[in-house]
């Protein structure tokens, strides 16, 4: 015969609420008095967490708006980059709102210890998930908060070169001469070498022009000076600084930065460069506004190259003379 060993009964758990209940009826029926004074001095406590809690968080927004009033009032009147502007403001107005939250929170009396290890977990997580949206995101606050250029600034960065279209917080956008829009991440751009044509409103001009030996140096030189002086947009030695200055729209804060301002303008300036194996090289330099340096640049190219041998200047090019034998 096989012994069935017997079945034990599953023992139920009191249900708490169901006990809690009980608790309270109990008390009831045996101290009346106490349990309603209890229940009072819960009640008013409990209704006192609440209201202060509520006063907290009606003078924490009023706070979170006048903080973001104060911050875009400050950006308004250092003329801040919007983006930088517009994204600062909002990460401050996120994280006040979210310490709001805690502290009224912890002011109702809930333990708000695995709320902020939430919060701390939530955030380590989302940061190694986004770890390249990340970096881009630090890189354009460097970026926007620096400004090695601005929109409209003709830059040349990470093999690319082109017109600055728009900076945002993760990447920038450039539209380069052939007409196409390059994507630049903020993160690679930020730790780059970046080279902004458009960061100052002057810059020189430079000319290699390689004529044959036995040309008169001076007589060269003068031919020379005297095309960039009868050029109207190449600026001269006499040219008032402040009117130019006045002119290119030149702010006070740029003009009291000393790499930023230049005294006076340069004469225009011709020197013998070097000795080739068929030819010399001389070295032409002129400054312009930002705005004319392709314009000029070509435009004196091609008067030299018209010009020049008028003068009596002939081009050095590599040819081979042949002589019939006798």
């Amino acid at each position: 015969m096989l012994l069935q060993t017997p079945i034990q009964p599953k023992v139920i758990p009191p249900d708490s609420v169901k006990q809690a209940a009980g608790d309270i009826i109990r008390q009831i029926q045996t101290d009346p008095n106490t349990f309603w004074n209890e229940l009072m001095h819960s009640a008013i406590d409990f209704g006192l967490r609440v209201l202060i809690a509520l006063i907290i968080y009606i003078i924490g927004i009023y706070l979170i708006r006048w903080v973001k009033k104060l911050l875009n009032k400050a950006y308004t009147k250092r003329k801040t980059e919007k983006t930088l502007a517009s994204f600062i403001t909002s990460f401050v107005s996120i994280s006040l709102t979210i310490l709001l939250v805690v502290i009224t929170v912890s002011t109702l009396g809930v333990d708000t210890t695995s709320l902020a290890a939430l919060l701390a977990a939530g955030g380590m997580a989302i940061g190694m998930a986004l770890s390249g949206t990340v970096q881009n995101f630090a890189g354009g606050i460097m970026l926007l908060s620096f400004k090695p250029f601005k929109a409209g600034d003709f830059i040349e960065a990470q093999g690319q070169a082109g017109t600055v279209v728009e900076v945002n917080i993760t990447s920038t956008k450039i539209l380069t001469t052939d007409n196409c829009v390059v994507v630049l991440p903020n993160g690679a751009l930020s730790n780059g070498t970046i080279k902004n044509y458009s960061g100052r409103p002057l810059r020189r001009v430079e000319w290699l022009v390689s004529v044959g030996y036995g040309a008169d140096v001076e007589a060269f030189k003068k031919a020379v000076l005297d095309m960039l002086n009868a050029e109207p947009r190449i600026l001269k030695a006499d040219t008032n600084m402040a009117k130019l200055y006045k002119e290119l729209e030149v702010t006070k804060y740029q003009l009291s930065t000393v790499a930023y301002r230049m005294k006076a303008i340069p004469e225009p300036f011709v020197a013998l460069k070097s000795l080739n194996e068929s030819d010399i090289t001389f070295v032409i330099r002129a400054w312009v506004r930002g705005k004319d340096y392709w314009d000029v640049y070509f435009d004196m190219e091609q008067q030299f190259y018209t010009d020049l041998p008028k003068r009596g200047f002939s081009f050095a090019y590599p040819h081979i003379t042949v002589t019939k034998g006798k």
